[in-house]
């Protein structure tokens, strides 16, 4: 009677436990402890001098004029068409892993992000400076910069231009809205998440500033040797620092990241 007891309490303790093995394990994702508060209009649209929009300050992507790293809420951004790939296209970024992703990464590898990297590829503080026929945009990360002259000039012509980070610049206003277009691309510019590009990449990007507070950007891709069709975004948000603050001195330096996912990546290999 004692060992059927006892067989029948060590059945009894182990069902719970091979129950709780057969059970997939749950991933929780950490998220912080701040409520994301969103920033109000902040008033009328400023303007430079010469009546165009002023699109100078520090800005944070997403609506609450700060980074968001420990927000308890998940971002989530706009919703968006599908990326229009060509067949072969969508079976290379089909077929990346995780680590491919990784190392296809400009922040990954201290390289800059080039165009439109600089506004899709960040995350991190913006700055953007204006004076009439000016930008400037500043990132804080790895020195990150580029200069775009706002009076529509025209590009250069094709014998001069060369493959560059930020590609051969040049923007037009378009009534309230500033329309930067650029080509000329080098392919290690970064558009977003692995997404590849040729050298017929053509990148227009789009700015207006609705409220003092607010700015918004929207991007078309134009690459005939990868898309099937120019990709539009929606409309993104960035909003200006809620605390007034300056950039930071952040540099890429000591990067052990590159050297560990190789080795992750050879013992990937089939």
């Amino acid at each position: 009677m004692k060992k059927y007891i006892g067989v029948l309490l060590i059945a009894t303790v182990m069902l719970p436990i091979a129950a709780a093995a057969q059970e997939k394990p749950t991933f929780v994702e950490a998220r912080g402890s701040v409520k994301p508060v969103r920033l109000p209009p902040g008033g009328a649209t400023p303007r430079m001098p010469d009546g165009k929009p002023d699109f100078s300050g520090v800005w944070f992507e997403g609506p609450t004029g700060k980074a968001n790293a420990w927000s308890v809420d998940r971002e989530q951004g706009p919703p968006e068409d599908p990326i229009p790939w060509q067949p072969w296209a969508a079976e290379k970024r089909n077929a990346m892993t995780r680590v491919d992703l990784e190392l296809s990464s400009a922040s990954v590898n201290c390289m800059p992000v080039g165009t439109p990297g600089m506004f899709t590829e960040n995350a991190f503080a913006h700055q953007i400076m204006m004076k009439p026929g000016l930008m400037i945009h500043l990132v804080e990360m790895n020195n990150r910069w580029h200069v775009i002259h706002t009076d529509g000039r025209p590009h250069k012509p094709q014998e001069e231009l060369e493959p560059l980070f930020y590609g051969d610049q040049t923007a037009r206003w378009e009534g309230d809205m500033l329309v930067i277009d650029s080509i000329s691309i080098d392919t290690r510019a970064q558009i977003r998440d692995g997404w590849f590009h040729s050298d017929a990449l053509h990148v227009i990007e789009r700015l207006r500033r609705p409220s003092a507070n607010y700015l918004e950007y929207q991007l078309t891709i134009e690459d005939p040797k990868v898309l099937t069709k120019p990709w539009t975004s929606p409309w993104n948000t960035f909003t200006l620092s809620a605390n007034n603050e300056d950039l930071t001195e952040n540099f890429c330096t000591n990067n052990e990241n590159v050297e560990q996912l190789r080795k992750l990546y050879e013992t990937q290999k089939p």
